[in-house]
């Protein structure tokens, strides 16, 4: 039996892999499976579950892998991620490492099939089966409580300040809650400014403990500079797929309405 990973590759079923995974949120998702003992390698900041990954090799970021590093640890799989990873340097890992399994889930209920392709290739099927029912009783709760229409900026990033476009995984998990976001480009990341035409058409304006770390004095500073509702939101909650999803679908039932 084969599993089609996000750019089409057929991988077999390896029990046996030595997995090295570049993708935060799937790392703990692996470790969840029960494959925390096959991972050879990750990211320094691949850190939940936070016990487990300290064992674990670091071969450096998503974004600036240590190649040399990666080679001498020798997978036979490297996960990574479309929007996660440089595609330059995932084609130079494919040069010496046999399987490369791509991800890219854009929605929430792409978190199903992801699980499945981990469990599927790494021969945790049953283990994946299992996530994958608690992830749609929680997706079904939630999407059975009321949806309230609100227009939300999603910030991700201060000098620029940057956010989200509609094709994102982000802004699918808002629009579970009926949360809609300004069209400011088609950069998946736009940059923005603060015009007061752009203040003028929202609700209310989100900020993000990551990748950026806004904290209660960056809400505090903004909601006086804009005169509308500012809020902190955990985004790990919002972006992390995977595990994290299952808890990301909790938090967004606990949030409530948008503080419109």
């Amino acid at each position: 039996m084969t599993f089609t990973d996000a750019i089409g590759q057929l991988h077999a079923c390896a029990p046996d892999a030595r997995i090295v995974s570049l993708v935060p949120s799937i790392t703990e998702l692996l470790c969840d499976l029960g494959l925390a003992g096959r991972m050879v390698g990750r990211t320094g900041f691949c850190i939940h579950p936070a016990e487990t990954v300290r064992a674990i090799p670091k071969v450096g970021g998503t974004k600036d892998v240590n190649l040399a590093k990666l080679r001498a640890l020798a997978p036979t799989h490297v996960v990574v991620n479309i929007d996660e990873n440089e595609k330059p340097t995932v084609d130079e890992i494919a040069t010496f490492v046999p399987h490369v399994v791509v991800t890219h889930p854009v929605t929430p209920l792409d978190n199903v099939g992801l699980a499945r392709l981990m469990g599927g290739v790494f021969g945790q099927p049953e283990a994946a089966e299992a996530w994958c029912a608690n992830f749609l009783n929680e997706y079904t709760a939630l999407s059975a409580e009321p949806r309230q229409a609100a227009r939300v900026l999603y910030c991700i990033w201060q000098d620029p300040w940057m956010t989200i476009s509609a094709g994102t995984y982000i802004a699918n998990m808002l629009a579970l809650k009926g949360w809609k976001i300004p069209n400011l480009g088609s950069a998946r990341y736009p940059a923005f400014t603060w015009a007061d035409e752009l203040v003028r058409s929202l609700d209310a304006v989100f900020l993000s403990t990551e990748p950026y770390r806004f904290t209660e004095e960056h809400v505090d500073a903004l909601e006086r500079q804009l005169g509308i509702p500012v809020r902190l939101v955990d985004g790990e909650m919002f972006s992390w797929y995977g595990s994290r999803a299952l808890a990301g679908l909790r938090y967004l039932r606990a949030l409530g309405p948008a503080p419109v």
